[in-house]
């Protein structure tokens, strides 16, 4: 059996005084005979900002009649550019639809 409780639950105030803010839950188990229980907490170590990845946007060159592959460019954020005549689609994109072998280093 198990028993999960949040901080401010009875059963798990002594524990907040204890570790503060840092205490995410308390759980009680017993074994599987019922002689002991045993008490575990969960703990935050440590909280900071995601760092967004850096996924620059490059080119892809496709055949001007695959308009399947077009509107897949389009559903996921591409753009056509008519000066480089490639298509401008994010690295992960570009990796997610298969399309390494055609991209293009663009110079921003």
């Amino acid at each position: 059996m198990v028993k999960k409780l949040a901080p401010h639950q009875r059963g798990a105030v002594a524990l907040t005084q204890h570790y503060g803010d840092a205490l995410v839950c308390v759980r009680h188990r017993q074994d599987a005979a019922g002689a002991f229980r045993y008490t575990t907490v969960e703990l935050l170590v440590e909280c900071k900002p995601i760092a967004a990845r850096n996924d620059q946007d490059t080119g892809v060159r496709i055949d001007f009649r695959d308009h399947a592959l077009r509107t897949e460019l389009l559903r996921h954020g591409g753009h056509w550019d008519p000066q480089r005549r490639l298509w401008i689609v994010s690295r992960r994109v570009a990796t997610k639809l298969g399309l390494q072998g055609s991209l293009v280093a663009i110079e921003k």
